[in-house]
């Protein structure tokens, strides 16, 4: 096992790490006829002479885009804020030299269920679950004997979910896109982040992978685009719809951070703690990726991490094995699949719970790509699931391309617990979003061994919280 330093694993990003960010820097207001702006207005008062981008009902915000003057004379504001926009991105890159290749899909890594050593003992037909160390250190086989997740709904809020790969199903009349980019819904339009987050959470192991929840039904809220760049508001927007068609459990594998918690900063934040307290409200559990960042959230002063630290979210931090696979089979390395993941956010009060996102080592990686002949298969130390790529001839999608592929990051981590909420939810109908969280955090234990900072409650226990 190569020794790895949490800098020189941060320094990966690309496809690597599978983070998206939206409002990750500030902005200010220019004044301009076409600028967007998240208005918190008295009740549900849109003022005149603005479009309307996003009205959110019952929390008394609306996204507008029109000129700003109009909002400082109008007696229908309470106060605005510039709508701060996102790009793509797969992880952070602090340390400079960014990898931009990604994880080889299943064919280009050329694995068969042959080549793999671990008895599954799952009741499933996915013919790569021997590779799903996630869902083999999780027992999802044991917990799918109590329930499959039927009769819940969670929502996706990213890039994008293939209806149409094998080992989803996709409720496209209830999707929704949210970017205004005229592409719809129940597709992989920003990319395969979202078609693989869809899969850790509810793929339904007819082909390939199984989801923690296969039986629950998955809803496409999409917030980013390739072409118009994502925004906060867009966000904001798909976690009141994901309440109001009454979704179980929403995840966010998204995220926003430094902000500081002043000024704009500060206004982001009360308005998003009106939006997820009032899916709390309905009934939503709201679970947020931690971020890929390697930062301790729980000592970082003025700043604040969104929208993993907002009011009435559970804040998933990542972990994943080293070596899995490497050697003579799966866990052949030094670290337990428990083990936090290089790159992951942490913080006691920051983090609710840790779960499988993956981990990731840049020398094996480094050795695989200069052509190594025994160079370790870095990427079986990731998250093995669902992906789609878009095929593009300028701006027209002229094709999708299913497959399977590994990805590591706290996103990944996020719908390991979403899926399990599912699965709580599903045997425990009359529970609340609190009741849910409370019966996931309560069955959950900090692995001997390990700083809590990286768990909050404690390492995903799914059968124990059924």
């Amino acid at each position: 096992m190569v020794d790895r330093t949490r800098r020189s694993v941060i320094k990966a990003s690309g496809a690597v790490l599978g983070g998206i960010a939206v409002g990750s820097t500030a902005v200010s207001a220019s004044g301009g006829d076409g600028d967007r702006f998240i208005v918190r207005t008295k009740g549900n008062a849109i003022p005149d002479g603005v479009d309307v981008v996003h009205e959110m009902p019952g929390v008394d915000l609306a996204v507008v885009r029109g000129d700003e003057s109009v909002l400082q004379s109008s007696r229908g504001v309470k106060s605005y804020a510039p709508d701060p926009e996102g790009e793509l991105g797969h992880g952070p890159d602090i340390a400079g030299e960014p990898v931009n290749t990604r994880a080889p899909s299943v064919e280009e890594a050329d694995v068969s269920p042959d080549d793999a050593s671990v008895d599954s003992g799952v009741s499933t037909e996915a013919v790569f679950y021997p590779y799903q160390w996630d869902k083999q250190d999780l027992n999802v086989a044991d917990a799918l004997g109590k329930t499959i997740g039927e009769g819940t709904r969670v929502a996706i809020l990213d890039t994008g979910v293939a209806a149409g790969h094998p080992d989803l199903d996709v409720d496209v009349g209830l999707s929704r896109d949210f970017t205004g980019d005229g592409y719809g819904a129940g597709r992989p339009i920003a990319g395969y982040h979202g078609t693989h987050v869809a899969g850790i959470a509810g793929a339904r192991g007819r082909l390939g992978t199984i989801g923690t929840a296969p039986g629950a039904e998955l809803v496409d809220c999409r917030v980013f685009s390739p072409f118009v760049q994502g925004s906060f508001g867009d966000v904001l927007a798909a976690v009141v719809y994901s309440a109001a068609i009454d979704a179980d459990v929403a995840n966010l594998s998204l995220g926003a951070y430094p902000i500081p918690r002043q000024g704009l900063g500060s206004f982001y934040g009360k308005a998003l703690n009106r939006v997820m307290t009032y899916a709390n409200s309905r009934g939503t559990l709201l679970v947020v990726a931690a971020g890929n960042d390697a930062a301790d959230l729980q000592h970082d002063g003025s700043y604040i991490s969104l929208p993993n630290e907002g009011a009435q979210g559970m804040s998933i931090s990542a972990t994943g094995p080293g070596g899995f696979g490497w050697d003579a089979g799966p866990y052949g390395g030094e670290e337990p699949a428990e083990s936090p993941a290089i790159y992951t956010n942490y913080g006691t009060n920051a983090v609710d719970l840790g779960a499988p996102g993956g981990d990731f080592d840049i020398e094996a990686y480094e050795e695989y790509y200069d052509g190594d002949a025994v160079a370790p298969l870095w990427y079986l130390d990731m998250v093995l699931n669902t992906v789609a790529y878009p095929v593009y001839d300028g701006t027209d999608l002229v094709d999708v391309e299913y497959n399977w592929s590994w990805v590591a990051g706290t996103s990944m981590a996020a719908p390991q617990v979403a899926g399990a909420a599912a699965l709580v939810k599903s045997t425990n109908p009359g529970y609340n979003a609190n009741q849910i969280e409370s019966a996931l955090e309560r069955a959950a234990d900090v692995p001997a061994g390990y700083d809590k900072s990286y768990y909050g409650s404690g390492y995903l226990n799914l059968v124990d919280a059924l």
